[in-house]
């Protein structure tokens, strides 16, 4: 299956300013069109995805990522569905157990037993089947059955919410671009789905991760140290679950030791002060960064290890230029793109 692209654009205001930037990243060939739900950080992201079904023609539609805390589960549902019978078909899911939408407003992330509880009457209840909850049978009986399912994607790092995707989810979310982690991810989530009976080799990827396209990779590299910076929330998570010496890669777990705070105002923000730990070399293993001919290179070794579509962070500098340098000479190198 060829690479598919995404985008994530902040739901920042003023609102036009996110419309055009997924405007544009269609005009530009961009296959899916992705958001942050952190309502206080930022905008209320259901009204913006409705405006953005209602701009374009093409891409599809999802939270990269929504939470079923912060979201009370048949309103997040219902929300879906209702934006899967306007946009004719276009929505696909992103959940996670929550991190800033959920520690900004001082809760901590869902359970991991209450998320897959939770994720799997979503993923039923969104595409029209009946579910029982709240010791109540319910059912979105006016959901088009004509219509196709919208997939749920699950973002983890750890083994455990890695088990929820492989056993209930329709694919990964990995917010990072390296290959060595990738595959342990994917391995450990296609496990836990062999494990359920379920096909493992339908287990989707999706990485994301920022780009920015450049000869100037100093340059690059200072535009997206606040991304590693804000992986290692969820890489704290971990090690203080399960140690530094577990069965995570090191690749993973060894950067964050020399992390020193994590300011949730400075969320995604170029420039944040508490990514300053991050070194090049962490910019460069888990974002794309360089030329096109280099950002070229490091895509063709993650479709060859199996990732399904490439989701760029808009958070830098140059977004229409980032844009249009992958329309003009990325995307074309991969077959199937404009499908």
């Amino acid at each position: 299956m060829a690479l598919s692209f995404g985008v994530t654009v902040l739901p920042d205001p003023p609102y036009s300013r996110f419309l055009e930037l997924i405007k544009h990243a269609e005009d530009n060939g961009f296959q899916y069109g992705w958001t942050y739900d952190s309502h206080v950080l930022w905008q209320e992201s259901f009204p913006l995805l409705t405006m953005a079904v209602q701009a374009t023609s093409t891409m599809k539609f999802g939270h990269c990522v929504t939470n079923p805390g912060t979201r009370e589960p048949t309103v997040l549902a219902s929300g879906y569905a209702t934006l899967q019978d306007i946009s004719d078909g276009r929505m696909v899911m992103g959940i996670g157990r929550g991190d800033s939408a959920r520690r900004y407003i001082g809760q901590k992330p869902v359970r991991v037993a209450e998320f897959e509880r939770r994720c799997q009457m979503i993923r039923d209840f969104m595409n029209g089947r009946e579910v029982e909850w709240n010791d109540k049978q319910l059912k979105l009986a006016w959901v088009r059955p004509e219509l196709p399912e919208i997939p749920m994607w699950i973002a983890g790092y750890g083994p455990k919410a890695l088990a929820v995707a492989g056993r209930v989810s329709d694919g990964v979310i990995i917010q990072l671009a390296d290959p060595v982690i990738i595959k342990w991810i994917m391995d450990t989530a296609r496990e836990a789905a062999a494990e359920a009976g379920r096909d493992p080799s339908e287990l989707k990827c999706i990485v994301c991760a920022p780009s920015h396209i450049t000869d100037d990779l100093a340059d690059a590299r200072e535009q997206v140290r606040w991304f590693p910076a804000m992986v290692s929330n969820h890489v704290m998570d971990l090690i203080e679950r399960y140690g530094y010496d577990s069965e995570i890669p090191h690749e993973l777990t060894e950067y964050v030791r020399v992390r020193k705070f994590y300011d949730y105002d400075e969320h995604s923000r170029v420039g944040a002060k508490h990514g300053e730990f991050v070194t090049d070399e962490i910019c460069d293993r888990f974002c794309v960064l360089g030329t096109a001919e280099q950002a070229i290179a490091k895509l063709r070794e993650l479709e060859a290890i199996g990732v399904d579509q490439f989701n760029i962070y808009l958070m830098t500098k140059g977004q229409e230029e980032t844009l249009e340098a992958y329309g003009r000479d990325i995307l074309p190198q991969f077959s199937g793109v404009a499908a």
